[in-house]
């Protein structure tokens, strides 16, 4: 074969991959839209519907909803019976675009492309000038994260990643004091504090809108045991007054990912232990190109995770920094024994069990 034949058929097989991700860029937004419109839910018992029946059941706009459902037939994500003029999402697919799927729900992954979409031109500045975009304009990023990720909270915060800790269960039924780093909207703090009332709780974050959702969800359950407060976590100043420290995906977009660590160290008592769950990764990006969500992670990193940082004058950690860089600052927040989990049905994160 030579050069020339070589590098047209290149060339044709590149131009359809880039045809392919384009097609599928688009599907990203349209399942994105089913998700929130709650389309793919009503399509999830697999019955045979016409666009006018899909459209009533969900309460919609039947001209839109019909649509919606061109894209994803030419998207061989639902099919179509022409003779019926009927669409049918079969079960092995709504097994993975329903709520009812819960945490393989894949999705309520696709809304990101829409909510960072709506920074590419301050990200497109920065890649000129330097400088970070600010989670303020990050338009409904707390929403979002709250359900991404509740969903696998909700599965396996009691039941399976609070036990990767030998004695915790007990220690929290018994009552002792507990922390939230970077709290977001509060949902994992207001879980643990309803299912163990002796113990006592509090959240922080800079974010009001995160602590304000936090209070309300705390509120709507009656909680007395939780409590949010305002602060930069790289100025945490207790210590020695907590007994478990959690952070869930909050390390690598911090300004000073290594002044928090240290201040959730200084904090923890004798026999603590904190849990850090972040993104699972390799440091090293060569290790990354296998990776099933490499292209996810490193996007997101330079259209949130990367540039809130760089907007606070910070490291600019990003979202992939990766197992051994995370075990070599824990070490230097001098955590003398770190241990790292994996847990089923979480494609996305390692789980660090630090201790001093």
């Amino acid at each position: 074969m030579s050069t020339e034949t070589f590098e047209q058929a290149g060339a044709e097989a590149f131009a359809g991959r880039l045809l392919e991700i384009l097609n599928d860029g688009m599907l990203c937004l349209m399942i994105s839209v089913g998700h929130r419109t709650g389309l793919l839910d009503a399509m999830g018992d697999g019955s045979p519907r016409t666009s006018a029946e899909l459209a009533e059941r969900a309460g919609l706009s039947e001209r839109y909803v019909r649509e919606w459902l061109a894209a994803m037939v030419s998207g061989r994500l639902v099919d179509y019976e022409s003779s019926s003029r009927a669409y049918t999402l079969p079960a092995e697919r709504a097994a993975f675009l329903t709520r009812a799927a819960g945490i393989d729900n894949i999705a309520l992954q696709t809304q990101y492309i829409a909510l960072l979409g709506t920074v590419e031109e301050q990200i497109v500045a920065c890649f000129r000038t330097g400088g970070g975009v600010p989670y303020a304009s990050f338009t409904d990023f707390h929403r979002l994260m709250a359900e991404d990720s509740g969903a696998t909270l909700d599965a396996k915060l009691l039941t399976v990643i609070l036990p990767l800790i030998d004695g915790l269960a007990d220690r929290l039924r018994a009552g002792i004091d507990v922390a939230d780093v970077g709290c977001g909207s509060g949902h994992a703090l207001n879980l643990m504090a309803a299912a163990y009332p002796a113990s006592r709780f509090v959240g922080y974050d800079f974010s009001s809108e995160g602590l304000d959702r936090g209070r309300g969800e705390a509120a709507a359950k009656g909680l007395t045991n939780v409590r949010f407060e305002a602060k930069d976590v790289a100025t945490l100043d207790a210590v020695e007054r907590y007994d478990f420290i959690t952070t869930f995906d909050a390390i690598h977009d911090q300004a000073r990912p290594d002044l928090v660590l240290a201040a959730i160290r200084m904090a923890l008592r004798p026999g603590g232990a904190y849990l850090c769950v972040d993104i699972d990764a390799s440091s090293d990006l060569a290790k990354n190109r296998e990776h099933p969500l490499g292209p996810l992670l490193y996007t997101i990193s330079t259209m949130h995770c990367m540039t809130v940082s760089l907007a606070q004058g910070g490291a600019g950690l990003g979202t992939v920094w990766g197992r051994e860089l995370a075990l070599e600052m824990l070490a230097a927040a001098d955590f003398t024994q770190v241990d790292i989990r994996n847990v089923e049905g979480d494609i996305f994160n390692a789980y660090y069990v630090a201790r001093p």
